[in-house]
């Protein structure tokens, strides 16, 4: 007999409602920003800023289904946070980290890559440059996002800005045409991809093989990975938040014998189990509230002036270290030796919530950047009528508008990158996705505060790999196409480029 249709599956009317309300937003949010715009720029060349403003949103739609999706794939993955969850701290952190923290890689963006001024460009050819390069890595993006492949913002706006650059030079028959481009940036650059992987993988499997060893072991994996497999698949009946699902998951979820769990039996193998859940639990956490907080104050919350010196900054994280140490380890105390499983899939996701705050607040810093950085150039032309040598302004209006259009590019085409990242490559579990997540954070912030475009993506991929290598699941057949789109990013996109800038510059 069929279901009433009313109580067939209330997850989708859910997941519709939030559909319907994204797109009330970003519709409302766009409207607006095409207001701002055409003020901002004094309604010079009108249908150029309405191109110029479509590209950039649609680039930035386009980060989100495939790099943020990429980011929040472990926490997906690992069944810490829904997608409705994930596009709740992709709205809040990476629209924060962007505002906060990303002038210094839209800066690189913007200006650091070609140097036209060894040429005679026109203002309207710089524009169509930047318009070129944006609708050729947004449409690179989709295609990619479309097939489940993790590939990097980064690769191809810059990709696109070479390749449209390129192009102009031919067009002018300039002998200057390849001295247009930063090559030794580049190649500082494509060394950073090379690294940041590497990075990742080895931090990652630094980190991990010292929880597995020290605190999953003593509750057995298989338990902790059993317990993540059940809450992904509970997650339909309830979870409605976080808070609601740990907390009934804690007072319903037991060891059950026949998942090949065990609790912990001989004397010493309790001792070990309560070092575990008492010493290294609540160790692992503060280091993550250490690296997380550090990222904050002094990345992000740091460009505001607040007035602090740096010691203020170290005692406010030493003060919240403490707090996380002291209530992890009340919280851990209250668990049973032979609840190991139990307390660490918990504190774990709990952990893994804070990294993949932080995470996104870093990842926002550097890849909206890639959106926003040539749209901010293109309206400083249009405004000023002229070519500005330095940087241009970043504005707020702007910077919000694609946030919005980044978050609703998670929810719309994110999910084939969130399944292959958080699934397909190597099984997570909130321990694996905090570690994935941690290790990505720190290498991406360190990145974003020398003011380098590195590729998030190449990170954390790098960072599950390493945990695949500890866990013996990596699956390196997947990284096969995955490490084919790395290669043929930038030509792809610099040749789309080169033929999009073609065309604009034929109708001037």
């Amino acid at each position: 007999m069929q279901k009433p249709t009313t109580a067939e599956n209330p997850a989708k009317r859910g997941s519709f409602g939030l559909s319907q309300f994204l797109v009330a937003v970003t519709i409302t949010t766009v409207a607006y920003f095409v207001y701002w715009g055409l003020g901002y720029t004094g309604f010079n060349h009108t249908l150029l800023f309405l191109l110029a403003g479509t590209f950039g949103l649609f680039m930035a739609f386009n980060i989100g289904g495939n790099d943020v999706a990429n980011s929040f794939g472990t926490s997906v993955g690992a069944g810490t946070l829904s997608i409705t969850q994930a596009l709740i701290v992709a709205a809040i952190f990476e629209v924060s980290g962007a505002l906060i923290a990303g002038r210094e890689v839209t800066d690189t963006i913007s200006t650091g890559i070609v140097d036209l001024s060894v040429i005679d460009i026109q203002p309207l050819q710089f524009v169509y440059i930047m318009m070129s390069a944006l609708i050729a890595a947004a449409l690179w993006l989709l295609f990619a996002s479309y097939k489940g492949l993790p590939v990097s913002t980064t690769h191809s706006i810059i990709g696109g800005i070479v390749g449209a650059s390129i192009a102009l030079g031919l067009t002018l028959h300039s002998d200057q045409t390849f001295s247009l481009v930063y090559w030794h940036k580049i190649w500082h650059i494509v060394a950073s991809w090379v690294i940041s992987p590497v990075l990742g993988g080895i931090m990652s499997w630094l980190v991990y093989g010292q929880i597995k060893k020290h605190v999953l072991m003593h509750g057995s994996v298989a338990d902790h990975i059993t317990y993540s497999r059940r809450m992904k698949s509970l997650r339909p009946r309830i979870h409605r938040h976080l808070t609601s699902r740990l907390t009934q998951f804690q007072s319903m979820m037991m060891v059950n014998p026949d998942d090949g769990a065990h609790a912990p039996g001989t004397e010493a193998e309790k001792v070990l189990a309560r070092r575990a859940l008492r010493l290294w639990i609540p160790l692992i956490a503060t280091f993550g509230a250490l690296m997380v907080s550090s990222m904050l104050l002094f990345k992000g919350l740091k460009n505001l002036n607040l007035g602090l010196s740096d010691w203020q900054y170290s005692l406010i994280i030493g003060v919240l270290c403490a707090a996380v140490w002291f209530t992890v380890r009340r919280y851990a105390r209250g668990f049973r030796s032979s609840e190991v499983s139990r307390a660490t899939y918990i504190l774990f996701s709990w952990m893994q919530v804070v990294t993949a705050s932080g995470f996104a607040f870093s990842h926002g810093s550097n890849d909206i950047a890639n959106a926003i950085g040539p749209f901010t150039a293109i309206i400083d032309v249009l405004k000023n009528q002229s070519i500005n040598d330095g940087a241009a302004p970043v504005p707020t209006v702007a910077m919000i508008a694609f946030g919005v259009a980044l978050v609703a590019g998670l929810w719309f085409i994110g999910r084939e990158v969130i399944a292959t990242v958080g699934t397909h490559l190597a099984e997570m579990s909130p321990a694996a996705g905090f570690t994935a997540e941690l290790s990505a954070a720190m290498v991406v912030m360190l990145a974003s505060s020398l003011g380098l475009p590195v590729s998030s993506t190449h990170i954390l991929v790098g960072a599950i790999l390493g945990i695949g290598l500890v866990n013996r699941n990596a699956n390196w057949r997947l990284m096969k196409p995955i490490a084919l789109a790395w290669l043929i990013t930038v030509p792809a996109a610099g040749i789309c480029a080169a033929i999009a800038f073609l065309c604009f510059n034929s109708f001037s």
